[in-house]
């Protein structure tokens, strides 16, 4: 193996996210869902009076009375449902009011760690309350030994609280196979994961164009997902034109875009005390690519937008997770960290030497606007790609930078519309385009991500119209002045999330969520 692929490999090892000192521990075991922990499912379910809003892109309809039977869906009823319906339903529903949409399809999870986050149900809950109800873990945690697939299997028998959770593995991680440092180590280790019981990979560079080609291959033939995070690591090497060519089927963040459309060299250009372990030097200098591409609109731009539609390449850009570079203040402030967010998960985020992410050791005006400038140029790119065709999925990339399970996700939505996709186009890519860019390795359609008959009873009911105001899911609410009485108002809120026909209340995942921060609180 030669001393740069080596290099190459342990750099990517290095930017994985879970780089404190609790890396390696393993997480506490979720505990086993409780009587009391969501209703159902019921073999008759009727959810009354709601405006469906289905996830497709198809304008919002109401009142609609909807019946499921046992975990699916079965009917609409326009108006309400006849009498005998009502009287036959085991559990009625009553959202008069409100709005149901599918539920939500988190495509960039990752859990917490015995240093920032200890149990597991913490994040799940959160996301829960949020209206998640599925989530692609890239990976839910990095090492051996941890409950990755044991977890997804649990919430697939739904005996923890959990969304599906949808295991990916990074490559090269979990197993003791040595390193996957050739074409033949590749095809090895992606059938070890499939075997495990994976449905996907996720890769960083770092390693030569060969293994990724190899692993790719036996990806697409075992029927397993691909996304990428296109480090800084190996990017002058495997950019996303180059990634994309090999065979990669989708892009998370913003690495190796702007890679691909550089205007006057063939590499990108860093000062020369750049070092990538220094992490405010990496995450502040990498928002200064946007004054080394090309124009939006011009030739090379749009022709390298045609290039990724016409591969099929799915975009998760996690715009949220980035946030914080354009106005830390912001960000460290925000109104749920007091109730919600744990005191070790706000010591992990405050500036530091080691966590991943803490990196604003000194964060200036400057940085803050050299963001908002290369955001300006990622939104663009975004928003092109789409409206050519390309599908974007929403993926928030939780427990870190100040971003908190499901806050985050919600946070992520608000982000695609400042991109300049539409409401209903915000909608569908967090629901059903997630579910196919989940499903379309294995072929399939998949069984959730939009409100029809004969989908999974996967449901968020919400009592405020998120289309008018994406700010109503999160778990805080939105406050609003009532005009009327000049009482300020706190509205919104998830209601209730239904997943596999269970039942969920939000409020009151919200409280268990609540009573875990106050004991860690006393406990210190």
């Amino acid at each position: 193996m030669k001393i740069s692929r080596l290099l190459g490999v342990a750099l990517a090892l290095a930017c994985a996210p879970a780089t404190n000192a609790h890396a390696q521990e393993l997480l506490a075991p979720a505990p086993e869902r409780t009587a009391g922990e969501g209703e159902g499912p019921y073999p008759t379910l009727l959810i009354t009076g709601v405006t469906v809003i289905d996830g497709t892109g198809t304008p919002p309809a109401g009142p609609i009375d909807i019946l499921v039977k046992n975990n699916k869906i079965d009917s609409y009823y326009p108006g309400a449902a006849p009498a005998d319906v009502r009287n036959s339903a085991a559990r009625i529903l009553d959202a008069s009011g409100m709005y149901a949409l599918p539920g939500f399809v988190d495509t960039h999870g990752h859990n917490g760690d015995p240093g920032k986050a200890p149990d597991a149900t913490y994040g799940y809950r959160l996301w829960l309350a949020h209206g998640v109800t599925t989530v692609r873990g890239v990976s839910f945690q990095w090492g051996p030994g941890q409950p990755d697939v044991s977890d997804a299997r649990r919430s697939e028998a739904n005996s923890i609280v959990a969304p599906r959770l949808i295991p990916y593995a990074g490559f090269g991680d979990k197993w003791d196979g040595g390193a996957v440092d050739s074409p033949a180590k590749a095809h090895e280790w992606v059938r070890w994961a499939k075997a495990q019981g994976y449905w996907g990979i996720k890769f960083f560079n770092g390693y030569g164009a060969d293994v990724f080609a190899a692993a790719f291959d036996e990806a697409e033939k075992l029927k397993m997902g691909t996304v990428a995070h296109l480090a800084q690591t190996g990017v002058a090497e495997v950019n996303a034109r180059k990634a994309v060519e090999l065979g990669l089927d989708g892009i998370t963040h913003f690495y190796g875009h702007s890679e691909s459309l550089l205007k006057d060299h063939a590499i990108s250009q860093y000062p020369d005390d750049y070092n990538y372990f220094d992490e405010q030097s990496r995450f502040g200098w990498v928002a200064r690519l946007a004054d080394q591409v090309v124009e939006p609109d011009s030739e090379e731009w749009d022709e390298y937008i045609d290039f990724l539609i016409e591969n099929e390449v799915t975009l998760s850009p996690t715009f949220n997770i980035y946030s914080a570079s354009r106005d830390v203040s912001a960000a460290r402030n925000r109104d749920w960290h007091a109730r919600y967010t744990l005191p070790s998960l706000m010591d992990f985020y405050a500036p530091s030497a080691t966590n991943h992410g803490s990196y604003y050791k000194d964060w200036t005006t400057e940085d803050e606007v050299a963001w908002r400038k290369f955001y300006r140029y990622w939104f663009d790119l975004t928003k092109e790609f789409h409206r050519r065709g390309g599908r974007v999925t929403a993926g928030s990339d939780p427990g870190f930078i100040y971003q908190t399970w499901g806050f985050a996700y919600i946070g992520e939505l608000e982000m695609l519309r400042e991109a300049g996709l539409s409401p209903l186009e915000v909608i569908r890519a967090a629901t059903i385009n997630g579910a196919r860019e989940i499903y379309d390795p294995l072929g399939q359609e998949p069984p959730f991500g939009s409100l029809a008959p004969g989908k999974l009873a996967d449901i968020v009911i919400v009592p405020e119209n998120p289309l008018a105001n994406l700010k109503v899911l999160y778990g805080t609410g939105h406050t609003r002045l009532n005009r009327q009485t000049g009482v300020i108002e706190q509205v919104g809120g998830v209601r209730w999330t239904i997943k596999d026909g269970i039942i969920y209340d939000a409020p009151k995942l919200l409280e268990s969520v609540a009573q875990m921060v106050e004991a860690q609180k006393a406990k210190r």
